[in-house]
């Protein structure tokens, strides 16, 4: 994508994530109003990913398989979760190209960046769900994170 950037907030605990990515997005935000520059997070659609919120997770009690398990079983609810027009934006950039999943279809592998839920190593106890929109609410990312994850709902 044309003038795609990414950066990075965290680690962080707990709800402290949602919070630090607001913090962020207004920080960036008044750092390009001095240069005269536009931001937008609209996952664009075109021969290319999109723009995506890839989001990082992990807990000490929190098992991978069985946390991919869960998430497997509620693609729709995350979809609808991860953006804010419940999963019409996301359908421009998850097509299951260019390192995108379908939108459709939960997948999940090692080191694979064509998947809903990456995992970065075997063995590693860290996900990553490449599913939610550039333009997400971080709390309704990570409230769907943890009900399903953690308490299976």
């Amino acid at each position: 994508m044309p003038s795609q950037w990414e950066y990075q907030v965290g680690p962080s605990i707990g709800i402290k994530a949602a919070d630090d990515l607001w913090v962020s997005r207004y920080i960036l935000h008044r750092i390009v109003e001095e240069f005269g520059i536009c931001v937008t997070f609209h996952p664009i659609r075109g021969d290319w990913n999109g723009a995506g919120a890839h989001t990082n997770y992990s807990t000490a009690a929190m098992r991978a398989e069985e946390a991919i398990e869960r998430l497997s079983k509620k693609q729709e609810k995350h979809i609808k979760a991860y953006d804010p027009r419940g999963g019409e934006y996301n359908k421009l950039r998850l097509s299951g190209s260019h390192e995108t999943s379908s939108i459709t279809k939960f997948s999940w592998g090692v080191a694979d960046r064509g998947v809903s839920i990456r995992v970065a190593e075997s063995g590693k106890g860290f996900l990553e769900d490449r599913r939610p929109a550039s333009n997400m609410d971080p709390y309704a990312v990570c409230n769907a994170l943890l009900t399903t994850t953690l308490l299976d709902d």
